[in-house]
């Protein structure tokens, strides 16, 4: 299995993801062999972790950078920095990476490859190459998702996402949105690609703690909390829930926003606030992790999730896990699977108004919301997941 990022040094849902199927495939009897680009202080009871600048047969020399899974390569700040972990030109590190594939293809043994998303799929392929091993590509996001639509996509990020779903003998797609954009945008047949639907379970989701004192202050003091917490990109439509902001504010001044993490629209995000006006009513508390995550998911009254174009999105069933009721777009793989959640056009800023002051004034809704929501989120698992992935990779390698 190749990876970009594990946990603890991840900075979104790829790492989280390919933690939780690692856990979920171990339970199931799988020998996972995890390999990333470089060496890390990482130990993994569900799998045994190989490093790509470890292979005997070739040495990588990496750079303190800002790089980190998210990021095109021409933007230095879709996430936190990750120090020291890759190097300072993306494409470059993504082609050092998929040599080494090959070479640790060479020593390694193996029954099927598994590839994470775009960064990871060159090594698949060179390890197919070498090997002649089935390859499976997951697909957590696309160009098109990350761009959020067709009008400025890197080539060449398509390029190597193509070659990887073309090299693949079955590509897992996280959602049928996901799925749709892969048949339609990069001509990959529809019976090669299975929709696999991320999860969650006690070993992902964030752990409780007691810090924020800020937060429990405000509600303290008569204020409804409404976050966002995401990368602070295009994609994720932060803009979106600001100017959804504006309108609730509008008729209930007594609403806190706040936007958690970090990302390129970080500061135009911030003077678009101060712009519309609402400045003194949102906070921006940057990037949160572990026990702060869980206490800001605790502490709101009502989490959104406005993407533009998102693949899956773990984030709502963090939050629904804790009963915390959420509103996602409807541009959300997510959306396909939870019932138990408002939902409207990332575009339509009226319409979530209008579903956070309906839910805000009425606290049955919310109590509602917030009790089926914690059981719809528990029966949502990466134990799920892995099932299905089982089943694929039987049908790859029948004899295993």
């Amino acid at each position: 299995m190749f990876g970009w990022e594990f946990p603890p040094y991840n900075s979104g849902g790829l790492g989280v993801a390919c933690l939780g199927l690692t856990r979920a495939l171990s339970a199931r009897g799988a020998d996972i062999t995890f390999v990333m680009p470089k060496k890390l202080d990482i130990q993994s009871p569900w799998a045994r972790m190989v490093f790509a600048d470890q292979s005997k047969n070739i040495t990588l020399h990496t750079i303190d950078s800002n790089l980190t899974p998210y990021m095109t390569s021409t933007s230095y700040a879709r996430g936190r920095k990750l120090d020291g972990i890759y190097g300072a030109d993306l494409m470059a590190e993504v082609l050092r990476y998929a040599r080494a594939g090959g070479e640790i293809a060479r020593e390694e043994e193996f029954d099927v490859i598994y590839a994470h998303d775009w960064l990871s799929f060159g090594a698949g392929i060179e390890a197919k190459k070498i090997s002649g091993k089935m390859l499976v590509a997951h697909v957590h996001a696309t160009e098109f998702d990350r761009c959020g639509g067709a009008s400025g996509i890197n080539k060449d990020v398509y390029e190597i996402e193509k070659a990887g779903m073309e090299a693949a003998d079955v590509v897992i797609a996280v959602s049928q949105l996901t799925k749709n954009i892969i048949v339609n945008n990069y001509g990959i047949p529809e019976d090669k690609v299975r929709v696999v639907y991320n999860g969650i379970d006690d070993t992902t989701a964030p752990a409780s703690g007691g810090g924020l004192p800020r937060l429990r202050a405000l509600k303290a003091s008569g204020y409804s909390l409404v976050l966002f917490l995401g990368r602070i990109t295009l994609q994720k439509g932060p803009d979106y829930f600001l100017r959804a902001a504006k309108r609730v504010l509008e008729h209930n001044p007594k609403v806190m926003f706040i936007v958690s993490g970090s990302g390129d629209m970080e500061q135009s995000a911030m003077e678009m606030a101060a712009g519309l006006g609402i400045g003194g009513n949102v906070i921006f508390t940057g990037f949160l992790q572990g026990a702060e995550r869980h206490e800001v998911y605790a502490a709101a009254d009502l989490f959104m999730m406005p993407s533009v174009s998102e693949p899956f999105g773990i984030t709502p069933l963090e939050a629904m896990r804790l009963g915390t009721p959420v509103l996602i777009s409807k541009q959300s793989g997510v959306s396909e699977i939870v019932n138990h959640a408002l939902k409207a056009d990332f575009w339509d800023i009226d319409e979530m108004a209008n579903q956070i002051l309906a839910l805000l004034s009425h606290p049955g809704l919310r109590q509602t919301l917030s009790g089926h929501g914690v059981s719809e989120a528990n029966t949502i698992t990466w134990a799920q997941a892995a099932q299905k992935l089982d089943g694929i990779v039987h049908e790859l390698a029948p004899t295993v």
